[in-house]
């Protein structure tokens, strides 16, 4: 029995999502090669070979990239079952049958994807599960034999421009909070798994082994768990004092969890990503986030204070952005002086709304939303304002093209091209950027 395993992407580091399933079928006995599609590209020679490919989708980004490639293995093997599984195949089911798959399976996949390679065993065909649970998941220690050397992905550089090879790992899948426009939520809807923390533990032992000077979470918020995170952390540290990580984090787990918080800092925690969103009080009660702009700003004297680096990410372009709040945004990292903080594709980004978004439920979203788009992957939007539409546009065209520009330099042209949509001059403000703090050198999050 043979089984390949695709990552369209995965953040630019070594997929979790090829290493834990990878475990369970050689398990079992089963030859599993994994492609990484960041790092290799498809070889249809190797493809036609497989009893099951399975290509995995946890993300927007990586759904798409799979739609370009999905023609290539379908011909590559037509014998072989073709299977998407991950947080994304559901949403997309519809498209993905048309584009040839045969197995589609969720967030908690590891369990249909064993029953499936059993069945093939028995000569039988794959059983499509019921699509709308969560298997419980008897998760082993990841085995990333044939991924590529954790210094060929994606790495931490320091604020001194620096660069330290930078392992992955999973606490938790999930998560117990519905933000509204969060993909997660029509996965779990409020559900989350903890994974045992020797196998988090182990997971990490190997990839310090390998090389790994810090380990990045990816938990899509680390302190679900509070107690579960904070013994993984204490353990890491009893046995790699040096070792430093970063997660991602709710601005009201930060506020609510602040001794936690400092004392992730002590055992190593030099970075939080966190999911600011908007600073318009409006806008984030609509999301449905859980946090204000006082609490926004709260965090930030927080975080300093404890001297944990902070990197907010945003959707900067909603139906309820005006340019005037776009301004007002730009003008405010800019008091606090996160200029350096952001990436500027941080500050491009236009709400999605996908396949069973939340944002659904909002009757104004229902009546500006069209129909489910196959192509983008989400139900298209314009905003009442041509103008918002246009200068979005126009960011993230820039901030896309590969120019060496500083985030200073971008960030001020952000704010002239903002005040020229309005018709205004720029006010007299002198861009702060603040210190330069540690970063991904892979800036996307989703």
């Amino acid at each position: 029995m043979r089984v390949t395993l695709i990552s369209p992407y995965e953040l630019g580091r070594q997929p979790f999502g090829l290493a834990h399933p990878a475990a369970l079928l050689r398990e079992r006995d089963v030859y599993v090669d994994l492609i990484d599609l960041a790092q290799a590209r498809l070889i249809a020679t190797e493809l036609a070979a497989s009893d099951l490919i399975g290509v995995h989708l946890p993300m927007h980004t990586a759904t798409r990239i799979a739609a370009e490639v999905l023609p290539s293995v379908r011909a590559a093997a037509p014998g072989a079952v073709l299977c998407a599984y991950g947080m994304y195949a559901p949403l997309n089911a519809g498209w993905l049958r048309d584009a040839g798959v045969d197995l589609i399976l969720g967030a908690e996949f590891e369990t249909g994807l064993l029953t499936a390679v059993d069945q093939l065993k028995q000569r039988k065909p794959p059983t499509q599960p019921v699509l709308d649970g969560l298997p419980k998941v008897s998760f082993v220690v990841p085995d990333r034999t044939g991924l590529a050397p954790l210094s060929a992905h994606a790495q931490l550089r320091r604020a001194d421009g620096s660069e330290m090879t930078m392992g992955f790992a999973e606490t938790t899948r999930g998560c117990k909070h519905r933000c509204r426009h969060c993909p997660v939520v029509p996965a779990y809807n409020g559900r989350f798994r903890a994974i045992p923390a020797a196998v988090v533990l182990e997971d990490i032992r190997a990839q310090v082994a390998a090389g790994a000077g810090h380990v990045s979470f990816g938990d899509p918020d680390f302190l679900n768990g509070p107690a579960h995170a904070l013994r993984i952390a204490e353990q890491l540290h009893r046995e790699f004092p040096d070792l430093t990580f970063d997660a991602v984090i709710k601005v009201e787990h930060l506020l609510r969890h602040q001794e936690t918080v400092a004392r992730l800092g002590v055992l190593g925690m030099t970075l939080v990503i966190s999911a600011v969103e908007s600073i318009d009080d409006d806008i984030l009660e609509r999301l449905d986030k859980g946090h204000t702009h006082a609490d926004f700003v709260a965090v930030v004297a927080l975080m300093r204070n404890l001297g944990i680096a902070l990197a907010p990410t945003f959707v900067a372009f909603t139906p309820w952005t005006t340019l005037e709040s776009y301004a007002a945004l730009l003008e405010e990292l800019n008091r606090l002086e996160l200029v350096a903080s952001v990436p500027p594709v941080q500050l491009a980004i236009r709400l999605l709304i996908p396949a069973g978004s939340r944002l659904l439920e909002l009757p104004e979203v229902r009546a500006l939303a069209g129909p489910f788009d196959q192509s983008s992957l989400g139900h298209p939007w314009t905003h009442a304002d041509p103008r918002v539409d246009a200068l979005q546009h126009e960011i993230e065209t820039s901030v896309s093209e590969p120019r060496r520009r500083s985030r200073s330099q971008v960030f001020a042209w952000m704010l002239e091209r903002t005040y020229a949509a309005i018709g205004a001059d720029p006010p007299a403000l002198a861009v702060t950027p603040g210190r330069a703090i540690a970063h991904h050198t892979e800036h996307w999050y989703c």
